[in-house]
């Protein structure tokens, strides 16, 4: 407790060279983050920018403000958003895709994300305003007429009274029931557009993984928000090193000793644990290197343990218009 209670310790200056030096191993791949908050004791907001690696969702940035609400705004997000680039400018990756949920949809976060020089998915609000390419208001984004099973994309829009583009929407009806997906991008969009965005999800199991899973957060009772940003210091870091030595456990041949599943059954996070509480009761060396290392999942989790639908599956067709009025 006297750790937390030392208002010396930036968690900033002891979380931020340590993810970077992970990403040193990313190499050229896309570097996707996720946005969120999530709320403590209802008292306290969260606000947290991920590495989504692995399906699982490795903290980059975490803010913990004393504020009623999940809901934030660019002005509070916006310092967070440039200790996020910092660190990832020091690692020397540049090629960024952000995913936030429609919480986030604000034409003043997408310019921000533009000025950073990332790629961006965000999912919008049915109310915004749909413009054509040259200014001219068609209809609000939830009037676009979906079937069941049905995605459609628009290329070179503008959103809301204040004809902000040009954007690209992609807005599909799933077969299964679930809401209707209705995304952004400042990249051309197709049915892919809507498959990464899926990946967002990773983040919220990351809240789980903290709050109430495998860290518990929620017992410690606190109520300080300089006290909880110091304890999500910690286990930022246990999650960086735990995905990590998956990572490693896998790549390594080694994944059957600690996941006995044909697929992968468990996340990497998991194994990480796992292998760390096989090693030691083996004496052997582990955490060897810390590194985040880009590129298709080499294990993917088996297909009965995936928990979000894949849009290919959801989907049957996509209609591709260019600059056309919605109907």
């Amino acid at each position: 407790m006297r750790w937390l209670d030392n208002k010396h310790i930036n968690a900033t200056d002891i979380y931020g060279p340590a993810v970077m030096k992970a990403l040193r191993h990313w190499g050229p791949h896309v570097l996707k983050l996720a946005l969120d908050t999530s709320m403590l004791f209802n008292t306290y907001c969260m606000i947290r920018i991920s590495i989504l690696f692995r399906g699982r969702a490795v903290p980059l940035v975490t803010r913990v403000i004393k504020h009623a609400s999940a809901q934030v705004s660019t002005e509070q997000l916006t310092p967070i958003i440039a200790q996020a680039r910092g660190i990832l400018a020091a690692a020397g990756i540049d090629n960024v895709r952000f995913l936030a949920d429609r919480g986030f949809c604000d034409v003043e976060l997408m310019d921000l994300l533009s000025q950073c020089g990332w790629n961006y998915i965000i999912r919008i609000k049915s109310s915004l305003l749909l413009c054509a390419a040259n200014g001219q208001r068609l209809c609000k984004v939830g009037e676009v007429a979906l079937q069941v099973g049905e995605a459609k994309c628009f290329h070179n829009m503008r959103l809301t009274g204040q004809k902000y583009g040009p954007v690209h929407l992609a807005l599909a009806r799933p077969a299964h029931g679930q809401d209707t997906w209705q995304v952004v991008s400042n990249e051309p969009t197709s049915l892919e557009t809507l498959e990464v965005y899926g990946e967002r999800f990773g983040i919220e199991e990351g809240f789980l993984d903290d709050k109430s899973g495998l860290f518990q957060l929620e017992e410690s009772m606190l109520r300080d928000e300089g006290k909880l940003e110091r304890l999500c210091l910690i286990l930022s870091l246990a999650t960086l090193f735990l995905v990590s030595e998956g990572d490693a456990c896998v790549a390594q041949g080694h994944r059957r000793l600690v996941d006995p599943h044909w697929e992968r059954g468990i996340s990497f996070l998991k194994i990480g644990m796992n292998r760390i509480k096989q090693a030691l009761s083996w004496g052997e060396q582990v955490l060897k290197q810390v590194a985040l290392i880009g590129g298709p999942d080499p294990a993917p989790l088996g297909h009965r343990k995936q928990k979000n639908p894949d849009p290919f599956d959801c989907f049957n067709c996509v209609w591709v218009l260019i600059s056309a009025p919605p109907s």
